[in-house]
């Protein structure tokens, strides 16, 4: 019945803008044959009559205002909750849609114009309908991207609020004339695509006196920091980690307003990749993981496909068929390798989760019809999937044949609630790690989904945030956290205390995705904005 009336009622507004450009047709074609006659015919007496009377018609069909562009979009949307056929066979589904047409949406912000070099910008869209009046509800199809002059994307995160307006946040390489495209339902918006302007920001350097050395250098033989907000929860700490915080040098990107003196060593020990469609080459690499048999896995995302190497960065294979039926690969943006040797990868845009043997055959999907946008997976202890679906803020938790287990969490800011959720990690207590994208946090649970602890609050400083994404924990319950924004990775014990960097100073990330730890004990991390992928020292 709800998908008659919503099919109606788009029909119903496209037939009648049918019908009124059918009639502009009929007279335009009228009076087209009624000129030619006129001016095939003999002068007459009347003839300055008929010219002021064609001329008066030929003027109003000029300036009638024939609506020409779509007053309706084609989403029609069914939103599976199979949970509910255990209450009734009427909550089978959802019909998901919207009003929101392109020529009358609009965007604002500081973003839309100008944005300075390696700082996150934001952009807000507000949806609305022909009339123009705000849309109230999400689910729009929107799509953004920044071109860089040479014409390559700079990808981003787009934010929806279910109210009608989205945000679109980005973080751009370099300096220069970019322009920005925002589409809604592969139109542009109002004013798309954008001109933009990135800068550089005013550095300010810090002159370091021999009290501020010394000073300094007690501070780095303290007790590290917490890193975690006033209402973080907290537990105890793990025996012996602290000493972490004075074996290796923390990154230069840790403190970006002062200048170093002396420069030390990276921790890098080789990267691999360039933008491309080769072998070895990636576009907007996401997920990464490590096997126990020394393979390397890149969730080429751009590329569609996953590609393969060992621990010393030899390319080994690939697979992936760009698609959205079963097998295929529409977005994935999330890889994990099961105990069985099974690769399993989130595909975002088609909403669901691929498994794959270890040569790269089809075997199953599970989660189709109960994600909304899966971005990060990770298995248990237990061999059951776990999967960070990104647009429903909510964490799942799956046998490997397909059946829920469990599920929790909700957008928000609370607790227990996410918002733009990334990736997950396990640890040796089968707690889950998960990466909270937009609350600047990082929070772990048990497979329950009670909170267990949560650190982490928005800035630059040691245990803070600017966006986490990627997610590892080592041995000894070390969690390895990728920061975004801040580009740089951080490691905190067991319970949340901020302990080290690792060092990334010579070769800079820009925008770091998935990490993971390899099987010989290095870190691995996507550096999406570089496309390519890095591995570096980590002393545990």
């Amino acid at each position: 019945m709800e998908l008659e009336v919503t099919c109606g009622l788009k029909q119903k507004v496209l037939q009648a803008q049918i019908d009124s450009l059918s009639r502009g047709e009929g007279d335009i074609t009228a009076l087209c044959s009624q000129m030619e006659e006129t001016l095939a015919g003999e002068a007459c007496v009347a003839s300055l009559q008929v010219e002021q009377e064609l001329g008066e018609r030929l003027s109003g069909l000029v300036h009638h205002d024939f609506p020409c562009q779509p007053e309706e979009n084609d989403q029609l949307d069914l939103v599976m909750e199979t949970d509910g056929l255990r209450k009734s066979i009427h909550n089978l589904g959802t019909i998901v849609t919207t009003s929101a047409v392109a020529s009358q949406s609009e965007a604002m912000g500081a973003g839309l114009q100008q944005c300075i070099v390696g700082h996150p910008a934001s952009v807000t869209i507000v949806t609305r309908d022909k009339s123009g009046g705000a849309c109230k509800s999400g689910n729009a199809i929107l799509s953004a991207e920044v071109f860089t002059p040479d014409g390559s994307i700079v990808d981003g995160e787009i934010v929806d609020h279910k109210n009608g307006t989205y945000d679109f946040v980005y973080m751009v390489p370099k300096e220069g004339n970019f322009s920005l495209a925002l589409r809604l339902y592969d139109q542009h918006i109002k004013g798309s695509p954008f001109k933009l302007t990135v800068s550089r920001a005013m550095e300010v350097e810090v002159e370091v006196s021999p009290s501020t050395t010394t000073a300094t250098n007690s501070a780095a033989n303290a007790t590290p920091s917490t890193g975690s907000s006033d209402g973080a929860k907290r537990r105890g700490k793990s025996p012996g980690q602290k000493k972490k915080g004075s074996k290796r040098a923390s990154s230069a990107l840790g403190t970006p307003r002062r200048k170093t003196q002396n420069p030390i060593e990276d921790d890098l020990i080789f990267r691999i990749g360039t933008k491309g469609r080769n072998k070895g080459e990636f576009t907007n690499l996401q997920g990464v993981a490590a096997s126990s048999n020394g393979k390397i896995l890149i969730a080429d995302s751009n590329n569609q496909c996953v590609q393969i190497f060992s621990t010393e960065g030899e390319f080994k294979s690939r697979f992936g068929v760009r698609g959205r039926s079963p097998g295929q690969l529409q977005r994935p943006t999330g890889v994990a390798v099961h105990p069985s040797g099974d690769i399993i990868i989130a595909d975002y845009d088609n909403k669901w989760v691929s498994i794959f043997s270890s040569e790269g055959k089809f075997k199953a999907k599970l989660g189709s019809g109960r994600l909304m946008g899966p971005k990060g997976v990770s298995v248990d202890q237990n061999g059951h999937v776990i999967v960070v679906d990104n647009k429903a803020c909510t964490v799942f938790i799956f046998q490997l044949t397909g059946k829920l287990i469990s599920k929790f969490g909700s957008r928000g800011n609370g607790d227990k609630q996410f918002a733009g959720p990334h990736f997950a990690a396990v640890n040796k207590n089968n707690e889950i790690i998960v990466t909270d994208f937009h609350n600047h946090s990082v929070k772990v649970f048990t497979p329950e989904g009670e909170l267990v602890l949560k650190f982490g609050s928005n800035g630059e400083g040691n245990g803070q945030f600017n966006a986490p994404t990627g997610v590892a924990v080592d041995v000894n319950g070390n969690i390895i956290v990728a920061d975004w924004g801040n580009s740089r990775i951080q490691v905190f014990d067991g319970s949340g205390s901020f302990l080290s960097y690792i060092n990334t100073s010579a070769d800079p990330l820009y925008g770091p995705q998935g990490l993971a730890l390899t099987s010989d004990g290095h870190v691995v991390v996507a550096d999406s904005g570089n496309h390519c992928f890095k591995v570096y020292r980590y002393l545990q």
